[in-house]
């Protein structure tokens, strides 16, 4: 994985501004800590910050190629899983090939087949092609949108980049947020609407979207989308074809020249991916996989079993370690550093996040990047199979908003009278969801509770499971470490779209169709254990400590928190004996002491970014 960024501009000579080419890469340069690079022309600048995985010598960025008198450049962030079949298939052509990375067959499959390269591509990826003869730039983002890619167009001159502070370092981008950046961060967030980049004038390349512009402008097109049709295949069939296809992904996923582990929760999904890359190891002779669990100091004296976390992950970690021979690490956070990680959190992110649960991912990637440079991650396995509450309780499914945050009155409260006038939360929310419904592709002839269930996991897919994937990009790339989720391969979140609802649910268990295609590799404990989602900290010094620190910031007269909360309500929420709510606010985990966890990633967000609300 890389840091990417580039700046297209038809009256200005890039030739003369590397500096400012240089100060966008330098923002990357945690994605990209081995090498970087820079391709200046009249028209055209790349930036690129390289995280050395695959041909650690060769594949250094941005990669020029000539054909003729035809010059392309390429500044890639990504891996394409499928590099040895396009690489033959190109060959069959008569191209030769200087490396044995991806990026060279990537630029090669553009250079053959022109935009529908993507089409061909099994990967996640973000990348930008320059043709300098034809002077058009080609962005393009893998169809999951694991791989991030923002933009801003003004006038006669383009910018893109892996991360918002690319762009936010150049002269002429403002960071400023209007009434709609405020709502996404204040209503959706810490989601986000799929393309919006919150400040004003920045977009994200949506997933499956290709862009071309030219002098002629931004032309923007979509290569990928989900498609319902009828399942044929009857249950014993459906079964076998996603255990080859999980069989298939992962040991496409284990190819690195760099050492590879797996992040192992005890879980079934974490637990599948594990048990597969060790069988993988086994057979290919390399002895025992690296695996990696996180836990919290003490956590086991403070946890307490809820409908959300029905038992802790620790013992279950050790059965599938032992079972599988792996060589395990167990991470220890403890709660200062938990939530002293917040601010350092945000700034990865760019945006507020999942406060403590960034956190516990940030640090948990710190400590893995000094062992291991790839890791496997179980990412995704519940909004495709299934695994949510909201896929199971009817309040959720019923829920006039989104499933995942069905109460938004409970966040409202605590925004300042102002911010509510400027953003009409309950207007925007309800505009957004709307927006996600009509995307849905129905399934003619389907019944109404059927129909449903499809809105419910492309509700999962599109706005819920990006929120994940920004988290698990942006907290393990702060270290240069690369996480691959296998769950995300577009082939089975296609096959798995269509299976009904009621095979995915196989005899009313969660996640039973990935339960059936596990048998025989998982043992039978591990196999139908309850689902947990991703660990979090109970110690009530947590709590303790956000709650204290939300008050000095309350405290602090040049605090810009202050101008977007109910100061008031804020303050007596945050005292000690006040009493608060456990309903989660947002998703499963953020709760009580994530609410000011996520106020306190607020306010660093608008002091470190400078916001300005316009």
């Amino acid at each position: 994985m890389c840091g990417i960024t580039g700046w297209i501009d038809w009256e200005r000579n890039l030739e003369n501004e590397g500096h400012i080419v240089g100060n966008m890469m330098e923002t990357l340069a945690a994605r990209g800590p081995d090498a970087s690079g820079m391709y200046l022309s009249k028209h055209a600048a790349f930036g690129h910050r390289r995280l050395s995985v695959v041909d650690l010598v060769n594949g250094a960025q941005p990669m020029i190629r000539d054909r003729g008198e035809q010059r392309y450049v390429i500044t890639y962030n990504g891996e394409l899983y499928n590099t040895p079949e396009l690489r033959q298939a190109l060959e069959s052509k008569g191209y030769t090939f200087r490396t044995t990375c991806d990026t060279e067959v990537l630029l090669t499959a553009y250079i053959e087949w022109g935009p529908s390269c993507v089409e061909r591509f099994n990967g996640i990826f973000a990348f930008g092609i320059w043709d300098e003869r034809q002077q058009t730039l080609f962005l393009s983002r893998d169809r999951i949108g694991v791989k991030p890619l923002f933009y801003t167009n003004k006038g006669n001159w383009l910018l893109f980049g892996s991360e918002l502070k690319a762009l936010l370092a150049h002269p002429e981008v403002r960071p400023q947020v209007d009434s709609e950046g405020l709502a996404e961060v204040f209503i959706i967030g810490p989601g986000r609407t799929p393309g919006h980049g919150v400040f004003k004038g920045i977009d994200e390349l949506r997933p499956g979207h290709s862009m071309l512009y030219s002098r002629s402008g931004v032309k923007i097109s979509q290569y990928w989308a989900l498609e319902s049709m009828p399942h044929k295949d009857d249950f014993d069939t459906t079964v076998s074809t996603v255990g080859e296809l999980l069989q298939d992904i992962v040991k496409r996923q284990l190819v690195a020249d760099v050492p590879v582990c797996t992040l192992l929760s005890g879980g079934l999904d974490s637990s599948a991916l594990t048990a597969l890359a060790a069988i993988n190891y086994r057979q290919d002779g390399l002895g025992g996989i690296h695996t990696y669990s996180v836990d919290y100091l003490n956590n086991e004296q403070y946890f307490k079993a809820n409908d959300f976390q029905p038992n802790s992950d620790a013992p279950w970690v050790r059965r599938v370690s032992d079972l599988y021979a792996t060589s395990h690490h167990n991470i220890i956070l403890d709660t200062p550093e938990l939530a002293g990680s917040l601010p350092n959190a945000a700034i990865s992110r760019d945006l507020p996040g999942m406060a403590d649960v960034d956190t516990s991912l940030y640090l948990f990637c710190r400590e893995i990047k000094k062992g291991a440079t790839v890791a496997l991650s179980g990412e995704c396995a519940d909004e495709v199979f299934g695994g949510y509450p909201w896929f199971y309780r009817e309040e959720m499914i019923n829920a006039s908003s989104f499933p995942w945050a069905p109460k938004p009155e409970v966040r409202m409260e605590w925004l300042s009278p102002e911010l509510g006038l400027r953003t009409k939360p309950h207007e925007y929310l309800k505009r957004r969801y709307q927006e996600a419904l009509a995307e849905v592709p129905q399934l003619p002839g389907e019944d109404a509770q059927s129909a449903r269930m499809r809105e419910i996991f492309y509700l999962s897919l599109t706005r819920w499971m990006p929120t994940l994937l920004d988290r698990k990009d942006r907290m393990s790339m702060a270290f240069g470490l690369e996480v691959r989720v296998p769950y995300c391969d577009h082939r089975l979140v296609e096959y798995v779209w269509n299976v009904p609802w009621s095979m995915k649910n196989y005899h009313e268990r969660e996640k039973g169709l990935l339960r059936h295609a596990l048998v025989g590799i998982l043992p039978e404990d591990v196999l139908w254990r309850k689902k947990s989602p991703y660990p979090k900290t109970h110690n009530p010094s947590y709590l303790n400590t956000v709650r204290q620190w939300v008050l000095r910031i309350l405290d602090d007269p040049s605090s810009p928190l202050k101008n977007v909360v109910d100061v008031a309500k804020v303050r007596s929420m945050a005292q000690p004996d006040s009493p608060i709510s456990n309903i989660p606010w947002f998703g499963q985990l953020m709760t009580n002491a994530q609410l000011f966890a996520y106020l306190i990633q607020v306010d660093t967000w608008l002091r470190e970014y400078k916001v300005e609300m316009v």
